[in-house]
């Protein structure tokens, strides 16, 4: 019984531009907005237009075109030809509005510990 809670059902939003709200802003649910584009670097534009940066997923058969789009594209990870396939002991973290620091693997030490340096001197 949907009733007795917040319940809205999948929804793929079409027809706006990159300046609407459900564009700029992180959605958590079961939206999504799609913009179209027809040139790489009008992709990665929109791509990079954005306060957020956790994620993305480019979908290719082109391997150049994925090493390219990777290499530019303002986000902590970026999946080609896949979604949230992780290694553990590889670095999670967002860029922009979207985290600070990396976790996972040796990164995990550095971003849940604070280092601290105690200097002590024995004698005069």
């Amino acid at each position: 019984d949907r009733a007795a809670g917040f319940y809205y059902p999948p929804t793929v939003i079409t027809g706006l531009t990159n300046d609407s709200r459900t564009a700029r802003e992180e959605i958590f649910g079961p939206v999504e907005t799609v913009l179209g584009f027809d040139t790489e670097e009008e992709a990665l534009r929109i791509a990079n237009d954005s306060p957020y940066g956790l994620a993305g997923m480019l979908f290719t058969q082109n391997l150049d075109r994925a090493h390219r789009m990777a290499a530019r594209w303002r986000a902590g990870t970026v999946w080609i030809n896949c979604f949230f396939e992780r290694d553990l002991r590889l670095p999670f973290g967002g860029e922009g509005a979207s985290g600070l620091g990396r976790e996972g693997g040796q990164y995990s030490r550095d971003f849940f510990t604070e280092p601290r340096a105690v200097t002590l001197r024995l004698r005069g």
